[in-house]
């Protein structure tokens, strides 16, 4: 999460013609479309993917550092098994507002519907984070397993799934952004390429520091609560009580703090982040002791299960519920 300098901070049962075992819908005499997912998150894949990120080997992921472009390669590397396409020419989009070589990575699955797949969805994270402490002793590597590796490893899976089910009749865009700790540069970067190319977005999910879990009646909280249905809908689409109000969101103004805001102030429409970093559950925010051992994996596996109905709805809506309040 990109820093907040006045604070110190310490998918649905849907038919699916392509794999009608990935999801199915859920009958009730309410008007709920919430939906059960056969596909189950492997909690192994999630700890592996983490455990990578937020190594030591990294050192810190800053953009423009041998740290980041070790993360960059396990990402696009990741995409190429997955047989996620790149974007782009390739998975690399450079930044155009960083002065040394960055780059965003960027895959996409196209839609299964000859319609529905002209619009599309963007799931995302950011995998750049602070780096390496100077003039310090001891443990001087700032691994960011929760900031924001957890985010990515969440991305990461919904892709996964994705990929295997072929159950998205939308086209769905993953970007992993360089840049965020820096002043959300990646995302400000691609998004100026995108308005270039017409890219007709129904919504962004963004993903943000979801590596231990609240003690709240609610699984996550959503930043600009108010600003769209997006709530209300992934809470109908899982049929659980998924997403909740935080206050202290709306009072720092976390809405305008990561890479969801790039898209809604270029493209008007839903764009927003999810967390699970509450204020109160973790105290090493931009601190050296943000690592691996610290993250629940158990929480974040059943994170990235209870998101799926709503990923997939979000992905084959006949129309685009999800809308702005006006």
């Amino acid at each position: 999460m990109k820093k907040l300098y006045f604070l110190l901070l310490p998918l649905i049962v849907v038919s699916c013609k392509s794999n009608p075992s990935a999801v199915t819908e859920k009958t009730s005499s309410s008007s709920s479309k919430s939906v059960e997912i056969a596909y189950k998150v492997k909690e192994s894949e999630v700890s592996d993917f983490l455990k990578y990120l937020s190594s030591d080997e990294l050192e810190g992921r800053e953009t423009g550092t041998k740290g980041i472009e070790k993360a960059a390669v396990f990402l696009e590397d990741f995409f190429k098994k997955n047989n996620i396409k790149p974007y782009f020419s390739s998975y690399r989009d450079t930044l155009t507002n960083f002065k040394s070589p960055a780059f965003n990575i960027v895959g996409v699955l196209e839609g299964t519907d000859p319609e529905l797949k002209k619009e599309f969805v963007v799931l995302s994270a950011h995998y750049d984070h602070i780096g390496v402490e100077k003039n310090k002793q001891g443990d001087v590597i700032n691994n960011g397993a929760n900031d924001d590796a957890s985010g990515l490893t969440a991305v990461a899976q919904m892709a996964k799934y994705f990929a295997e089910t072929k159950s998205n009749k939308r086209s769905i865009v993953f970007v992993f952004f360089a840049g965020e700790e820096k002043g959300l540069l990646g995302s400000k970067s691609l998004v100026q390429k995108l308005k270039k190319k017409d890219f007709n977005l129904y919504t962004q999910l963004n993903i943000e520091m979801i590596g231990v879990p609240m003690k709240r009646d609610y699984l996550a909280y959503i930043t600009g609560f108010d600003k769209s249905n997006m709530a209300e809908k992934i809470n109908e689409y899982t049929g659980k009580k998924t997403i909740g109000f935080l206050p202290k969101e709306a009072e720092y103004k976390l809405f305008y703090r990561s890479d969801n805001y790039s898209f809604f102030e270029a493209f008007g429409k839903p764009c927003q982040s999810l967390s699970t970093f509450d204020f109160e559950n973790f105290e090493f925010y931009h601190h050296v002791s943000d690592e691996f051992k610290v993250m629940d994996i158990a929480h974040m596996t059943s994170f990235i299960q209870e998101l799926l109905p709503a990923v997939t709805q979000i992905s084959v809506s006949p129309t685009e519920e999800i809308t702005m309040n006006k």
